[in-house]
């Protein structure tokens, strides 16, 4: 039985002072985060570990953004060098105009981060500063002003740079965790299969028994040697489940009986649409609307599989709440790539809280340049603070207040415990 005294303590923490709460959810969202899907390698990944201001500007986002304000031609601009490139993305960008959208502003952040100015007229103190750095005291520090505890990689057993990373035994930092990327063998089959026999499968352009075996024989040994916290794949709009096509044959023969073997998750990204400006390479791919009919089907057919969940669509967002609503093995994570903006991440943090309480994943950064860290979880901290002050604003004028504890357990679950225990990881 609770004491009476027990039950002041208790009612003495509520936080009724709607300033002292919005200052405590402000405290509370500074918790280390668990980046659960990235780009990002540790300096061990020899070549895969990107940080520095040419990379950074390179990145496609401002690439494409770029394009909007030269007249230089796309084959000219692909002529360039790197640090050419990131001449051009600054000059037209940072200079000639305001850093307003997103991508750009996130380039301010990080220059204010480092101390460094980010109305310089060249790139010459920014170079000077990111050579200087060693590489493992930047990455610790970057992770520090990031607030994240561990990165979740993206590995490809198709990228013959980092296969060779993963075969010669490369120890990689304890905070970085492998995530096992099948894009190559389920959206590309027919150029998956050259690979896949150059490594000792014996498997032809049919998806046979003999085909299945060796794929899933495959799959048995690049986890046992990454020791992925899960299995992703990136899929386009008109992404179907069930299926003729040799994608969903796979999903269904190869992947999901795989995931079932060794209980791993299966993340599943659906909306991309590829190519739509081929001219502009990485940063030409699009956006479309999925029917997510698939993806409960799929979550109704495999209820023993756990199923993480992102779309690229704004317009998926609503669909996909409701959806987990009706499967508890199914868990949405992240504002992905485009839906990567401060208004929309309120606006589906926000829809995610009163539809699903705290049983989600409300952000990752996807990112690929190290450094982006900084300003992906620093902007969205911010935004996800203010939807979270107002949800709890709303249930004090619903007649319940909140403690500090509770924040602070909200706070825990959404950045890093829905995560660990989806995935089990210690």
């Amino acid at each position: 039985m609770v004491s009476l005294m027990e039950n002041r303590a208790a009612r003495a923490e509520l936080l009724t002072d709607i300033s002292e709460l919005r200052r405590e959810v402000e405290l509370a969202v500074r918790t280390p985060v668990i980046d659960v899907h990235t780009h990002v390698f540790p300096p061990e990944f020899d070549g895969l570990f990107l940080h520095g201001i040419d990379e950074l500007l390179t990145y496609h986002y401002l690439i494409a953004e770029t394009f909007r304000s030269t007249d230089l031609s796309h084959a000219r601009f692909w002529e360039m060098t790197r640090a050419e490139r990131a001449d051009l993305v600054w000059q037209t960008l940072f200079v000639e105009n305001t850093p307003l959208s997103e991508a750009a502003r996130g380039i301010v952040s990080i220059l204010d981060a480092f101390g460094l100015n980010p109305r310089s007229p060249d790139l010459e103190e920014a170079r000077a500063f990111f050579r200087s750095q060693d590489p493992h005291e930047h990455l610790d520090r970057v992770l520090e002003i990031a607030g994240v505890s561990d990165v979740v990689m993206t590995n490809d057993p198709f990228n013959a740079r980092e296969m060779l990373c993963w075969t010669n035994g490369t120890k990689s930092d304890h905070r970085f965790h492998a995530s096992l990327r099948l894009d190559g063998l389920l959206n590309h089959w027919p150029a998956a299969v050259p690979t896949l026999v150059r490594h000792g499968l014996s498997v032809g352009a049919e998806l046979n028994g003999s085909a299945v075996a060796e794929l899933r024989r495959f799959l048995d040994e690049w986890i046992a040697r990454m020791n992925p916290l899960y299995m992703a794949v990136s899929l386009p709009a008109e992404f179907k489940f069930p299926d003729t096509d040799v994608r969903a044959r796979l999903i269904r023969d190869v992947v999901l009986p795989t995931a079932r073997t060794h209980a791993l998750a299966l993340a599943l990204m659906i909306g991309v649409r590829r190519g739509v400006n081929p001219a502009l390479r990485a940063a030409g791919d699009g956006v479309g609307r999925a029917d997510l009919t698939a993806l409960e089907r799929i979550c109704a057919e495999y209820p023993d599989v756990r199923f993480l969940a992102t779309v690229l669509s704004r317009e998926n967002q609503h669909e996909l709440c409701v959806s987990a609503r009706k499967f508890n093995n199914l868990m949405p994570f992240g504002c992905w790539w485009f839906l990567n903006n401060p208004s929309i991440v309120s606006e589906i943090t926000s829809e995610r809280l009163e539809l699903l309480g705290t049983s989600f994943i409300p952000q990752h950064s996807d990112a690929s340049v190290l450094e982006q860290l900084i300003y992906k979880w620093g902007h969205s901290r911010i935004v996800i603070a203010a939807s979270l002050y107002e949800t709890y604003e709303r249930l004090l004028q619903s007649g319940r207040a909140v403690t500090r504890q509770e924040i602070m357990r909200d706070v825990t679950r959404m950045f890093c415990g829905n995560f660990r225990a989806w995935v089990g990881l210690r």
